[in-house]
């Protein structure tokens, strides 16, 4: 309850990363316990605090580890919560921080790993929208370009970086006008702003910044800043940071029903897809935060107020060399816009924007989607880019709330909250930039649910894990690399990915001087990158480490099967994994390699997901221990159900 002072127990201080002082208590299942906030206040939060001190079983909250899985599971039935968030997206992560940092006792579940849907697969921008100027909806680009602000100022300067754009002009005169005045407008809507302001370029200009520009397909442009982050990184650090306040977190664990008081929705009833085991987990509110399985959640329920409709993004990964450029480009196509995105060594383009109604899951991209991003960037670079330049391919699915336009390119990026049934909210729609606004109308909804006061969002000043004490981290690179003997390169890419969490990373070097060597077929990656998606950060199977802990499977030709190995033998000490755990962990990555390869080699949406679908997802419940098939019924004798399957069948 937001307001009691904690029992009076034995206290143990210490950081779990820098600028992040944690006091722990001694206690069991919602043990409370206090952080110390940016004003030095003391709030109550609900954690589990164990460590292993003085023979007493202790862990702590933000290392997501095998151990503290178990201790999770077990404490997710033991009482109560104010508030359960389905879907462990950007959306569900941030609702579960700003609960949690109001004092709000919170579980997050999903079904499969962390930002493994729509929130690690999208263009990996965090922008206003230029095109939401087109379609005058300045309201969206204002808030967006707040929010783009804090988070590169405040909240995760480590993650969230800038990058300049070119956008090359056809017409001297009308478009230099048009688009130059839009342009304008995103800086004076952006107001005070740490960015650079646009300007504009005449032909040599941006041939001076973009060499691999066609000069014949333009008569000058614009340069205007925008930033960019790591998606699936930035879902993750709200995770765990929503841990540090305070928030129990669960990935692989799928909610079948919802718990009923009469009319009312109580609380969830879930599968843990690990072990099998079922998990009723009650709570005064229910928040349905599940993106593109918006529909198909509110079902359980039996009604729902929101509707979502799926539009299917791909993206090409390419080589850094392939494109000669020191800057992104953002091009009109005849349905929307498209973006050459800097991304480290690599370039990211995308995006298609093309209604999907197949598996949610695992959308894929088809041979038309990928001929059409590289026909429409051909047509701008003096050295065409062929099917042999592309590293990587990744289909997501963007959840936009439905309208009458059969376009989905033309659906809101709004969102919206909805009270579906009496305990249970809905918020669907909206752009990763601002993830925070909704997270913050969601938890104003809930509060007005449960009895105590709630305190107003504090999210605009919580800095996510890492980003304390970073630009200090940052600025003394040349001492962390002269004491640990890496090149400096590597403390940079490290303090980008970690922030000031990378010390974390380097005692482990420190401990075993192998784990700061590269990866085998992934050069740019250390082992104790690797290791540390197991002890730290909730991995529990290869394709969480290769895909969202790294990006080894769209930034390496072979899509990471080399590194596969090198990576399972790292992680199976920490995750309990005997040599057939570990070749079916590689055997199941494989399958999923050869299935998307092929998928990409079809002629449309439908062959694609064919041929996707061939390959089974590694949390699959229903393979005993040795991999093989068992009944679809759990030892409770109850049918797994999988929520794409009753999609499909209603």
């Amino acid at each position: 309850m937001i307001g009691t002072q904690a029992p009076d127990h034995t206290r143990l201080e210490r950081e779990t990363c820098p600028g992040i002082p944690v006091i722990f208590l001694n206690d069991s299942t919602h043990s409370a316990s206090a952080i110390h906030g940016p004003h030095n206040e003391t709030s109550v939060l609900h954690r589990p605090a164990k460590l292993t001190i003085e023979g007493r079983n202790i862990l702590d909250p933000v290392h997501l580890n095998p151990e503290q899985r178990m201790a999770d599971l077990d404490r997710s039935t033991a009482a109560p919560f104010d508030v359960v968030v389905i879907g462990g997206g950007v959306v569900g992560a941030g609702t579960a921080l700003d609960a949690a940092s109001r004092g709000l006792s919170v579980a997050l579940i999903e079904q499969r790993d962390w930002a493994s849907g729509t929130s690690s697969r999208s263009s990996k921008l965090i922008h206003g929208g230029l095109r939401y100027l087109e379609q005058l909806d300045f309201r969206l680009v204002r808030e967006a370009l707040s929010e783009q602000t804090l988070l590169l100022d405040r909240l995760c300067p480590h993650l969230v970086r800038p990058v300049p754009f070119l956008i090359p002009l056809r017409h001297s005169v009308w478009e230099r006008i048009y688009i130059g005045a839009g342009t304008a407008l995103y800086d004076l809507l952006a107001g005070r702003r740490a960015l650079p302001r646009h300007r504009h370029l005449s032909r040599r200009g941006m041939l001076k910044r973009f060499p691999g520009l066609r000069a014949d397909r333009m008569v000058g442009g614009i340069q205007y800043w925008d930033a960019q982050v790591d998606d699936a990184r930035h879902t993750l650090a709200l995770v765990r940071t929503a841990r540090a306040h305070g928030a129990l977190t669960l990935s692989s664990v799928r909610v079948e029903d919802f718990l009923k008081s009469g009319s009312r929705v109580s609380g969830v009833s879930a599968r843990c897809l690990e072990t099998g085991r079922m998990l009723s987990i009650r709570a005064s509110q229910v928040v349905n935060a599940t993106g593109v399985w918006t529909d198909s959640v509110q079902s359980l329920a039996g009604r729902g107020r929101i509707h979502v409709r799926a539009s299917k993004g791909i993206h090409l990964v390419v080589p850094r060399d392939r494109i000669h450029g020191d800057a992104g480009l953002i091009l009109r196509t005849e349905k929307s816009v498209l973006f050459v995105i800097p991304w480290e060594s690599h370039w990211i383009i995308g995006t298609t924007d093309t209604d999907w109604n197949l598996d949610l899951a695992h959308p894929a991209a088809s041979q038309s989607d990928i001929d059409y991003l590289l026909e429409r960037v051909n047509s701008v670079l003096a050295s065409p880019l062929r099917h042999e330049d592309i590293e990587g391919v990744y289909a997501g699915l963007r959840p936009l709330l439905s309208g009458e336009d059969d376009a989905t390119s033309q659906l809101s990026r709004e969102h919206a909250v909805s009270q579906s049934v009496s305990g249970l909210i809905t918020v669907a729609g909206g752009k990763y930039t601002t993830y925070r606004i909704m997270a913050k109308d969601v938890v104003d909804i809930v509060a007005h649910g449960l009895e105590q006061r709630v305190p107003e969002s504090c999210t605009h000043e919580t800095p996510l894990l890492g980003a304390p004490g970073f630009r200090a981290h940052w600025n003394r690179r040349e001492e962390l690399a002269e004491r640990s003997g890496l090149h400096i390169v590597v403390i940079e890419h490290l303090l980008q990915r970690y922030g000031s969490c990378t010390q974390d990373l380097l005692d482990l070097i420190e401990d075993s001087p192998s784990l700061g060597e590269p990866i085998e077929g992934a050069p740019t990656y250390l082992a104790a990158e690797i290791h540390y998606a197991a002890s730290h950060e909730g991995a529990l199977h290869l394709d969480d480490i290769l895909t969202r802990r790294t990006r080894i499977s769209i930034e390496t030709f072979d899509r990471g099967l080399t590194a596969a190995r090198s990576t399972a033998l790292l992680v199976a000490p920490i995750l309990g994994w005997d040599q057939a755990a570990i070749e079916r962990e590689i055997g199941h990555y494989d399958a999923r390699v050869r299935a998307e390869r092929e998928s990409q080699e079809q002629p449309n949406d439908r062959t694609a997901d064919a041929a996707r679908m061939g390959a089974m997802d590694v949390r699959r419940l229903g393979l005993d221990g040795d991999g093989n098939n068992r009944s679809a019924k759990s030892s409770h004798g109850s049918e797994v159900v999988s929520l794409d399957e009753r999609r499909k069948a209603e």
